[in-house]
């Protein structure tokens, strides 16, 4: 086979086209049943059920079958059954069940080809999802579809014009504004609210509110960073509107980056169309809600009061180096600083009175744990420490950080799980790992000291990272971006959970606001038609 042209025989089953009934339509129920037998085997209450196949030559039980991809056959890969029956069966292609490798037998390699990829990696997801249930509803997820253009999709398409944007473009420093500019970079390469103004879900154009709308704001600004201008975007208006709407954070006095995050959060939400107090579903909700649970055990009796609080973001404590002591290998990680905000946390017989065996004062345990997982996971380590005499000192530590992130043990669902398990040496996380598998994009640093510091970040584009420092913008690498100072850290979970379709609030409040307009029209219509019929009345 040539490398550089591909296997002629797979490619004539993909120009065929009907891929259901063709050797890759097997391909991809082979791949499904590997992904519910490793389900089955992590499941303990299923464990013992799941069978091995067996050769249908030798009858040995396979541990890495072969199956043809024509018929029901599996076979041993190292005594050449397998081979033997397509030879014998003039059969073409059989697959490698563990690794999603296909064989063809006229060219007597393993292929490779980016559509096949492509089926493998969309019948994995597929299967996943169909296993996966919300913690929640209890429900199965939908099931997952490559989105493909629609006729009118096409159409706008071919008459679109393309526009060159480049996305790193850097922000002027507006006078001690650094702060800002680190939130907004970050914003600028957050995926999701990239994709949600990019796509014209907010236009500044088109909106009702009246001034100082933060989603305007926003739109403005990813309008501007993802042009093909190449001189730097001073973010004056996005300042103004903050200061009208945020007197602490007004005048040009250093500010501190999570504080501006937190507030500019909440702005977008208010501002956000279709925005609510209760199940709030616009663009900040849906980007960086989570939620969180805390246990509160009563160590007498055993009672368990659970609370679920909603999240944004996660703000953890830094282990300082006290004297010459040391701090502990692992402390001051952020997997570290994980494992200690959700260990159970003793509180005092006066702080807590249980409500089954009484009001008496006893021990009782506290512990949080992650309820729900957002999308986007924004972390902020507690860098600037504020005693009680007033005085105040930043914590230089270091904080390691990795650029993937497994979150599965911090969760409610994991843990409770572990508990039943009893510290299982073959326990598994519930369901697949990527629920739990989140990937870095953006990293604010803090330098310098807590009243004379600078903010800089670093933020993923097109899976290249660069540094910006306000208006300067250079390339990075991963290993500069993980070695530096980190203040805050965003993580995006690399697979999104595919629910139910419910119509967003925005659209909702957009047909409302349609709807509401015609009947406006239509007022005025009949009021001009009255004021005529009463003028011509007058005239007689």
């Amino acid at each position: 086979m040539n490398p550089t042209q591909g296997c002629p025989h797979i490619g004539a089953v993909l120009a065929a086209g009907d891929i259901a009934s063709s050797p890759l339509g097997k391909f991809k129920e082979v791949v499904a049943w590997e992904v519910r037998r490793l389900q089955s085997v992590k499941n303990p209450t299923t464990r013992k059920k799941v069978g091995v196949p067996s050769c249908g030559t030798c009858q040995v039980a396979l541990h890495r079958p072969f199956v043809c991809l024509h018929c029901s056959y599996a076979g041993c890969w190292r005594s050449g059954h397998v081979s033997t029956h397509l030879q014998e069966s003039q059969h073409s292609f059989c697959a490698d069940v563990k690794t999603g490798s296909i064989y063809c037998y006229e060219c007597r390699d393993f292929i490779y080809d980016a559509k096949v990829d492509e089926i493998y990696l969309a019948a994995i997801v597929t299967a996943e999802e169909e296993q996966t249930r919300f913690q929640v509803a209890k429900k199965h997820r939908e099931r997952f579809q490559s989105w493909a253009p629609s006729p009118q999709d096409t159409t706008a398409l071919e008459n679109a014009v393309a526009i060159p944007c480049q996305g790193r473009r850097g922000l002027l420093n507006l006078g001690q504004t650094c702060f800002m500019n680190v939130v907004l970079q970050s914003f600028a390469h957050n995926p999701l609210l990239r994709n949600y103004f990019l796509g014209d879900k907010h236009n500044s154009r088109q909106c009702k509110v009246e001034e100082d709308c933060t989603c305007c704001e926003m739109d403005k600004l990813f309008t501007e960073i993802y042009s093909d201008a190449s001189t730097p975007y001073g973010p004056i208006s996005f300042l103004v509107s903050t200061w009208r709407k945020s007197a602490e954070l007004s005048g040009y006095a250093q500010q501190d980056a999570h504080e501006f995050f937190i507030s500019t959060l909440n702005h977008i939400h208010t501002t956000s169309r279709g925005s609510t107090n209760v199940s709030c579903n616009c663009i900040v909700h849906s980007t960086f809600a989570g939620q969180l649970q805390s246990d509160v055990i009563c160590a007498r009796c055993g009672n368990v009061n659970s609370t679920v609080d909603p999240m944004l973001d996660v703000s953890l404590e830094l282990r300082a180096k006290v004297g010459e002591a040391p701090v502990a290998a692992g402390d001051n990680t952020l997997v570290g600083c994980l494992r200690r905000y959700t260990q159970p946390e003793k509180l005092g017989p006066k702080q807590y009175s249980c409500s089954k065996c009484g009001k008496a004062a006893h021990e009782v345990s506290k512990r949080l744990s992650i309820r729900k997982l957002p999308p986007v996971l924004s972390f902020q380590f507690k860098r600037f420490e504020h005693k009680a005499d007033k005085t105040s000192r930043k914590i230089d530590t270091r904080i390691r950080f990795p650029a993937t992130l497994n979150m599965a043990p911090f969760t409610t669902l994991v843990m409770k799980a572990a508990e039943k398990e009893n510290g299982s040496p073959v326990f598994s996380y519930p369901g697949p790992a990527a629920m739990y598998e989140y990937d870095l994009f953006a990293v604010i640093n803090h330098e310098g000291q807590i009243n004379n510091g600078h903010y800089t970040n670093y933020a993923r584009f097109e899976d290249e990272w660069y540094r910006f420092d306000d208006d300067k913008v250079t390339p990075a690498s991963l290993g500069s971006v993980l070695a530096s100072s980190a203040y805050m850290c965003f993580y995006v979970k690399r697979h999104l959970d595919y629910k139910p379709y419910t119509t967003p609030t925005y659209v909702l409040t957009r047909e409302t606001e349609a709807v509401r307009e015609k009947e406006l029209e239509k007022e005025k219509e009949l009021a001009r038609i009255k004021e005529f019929e009463e003028a011509l009345l007058a005239t007689v």
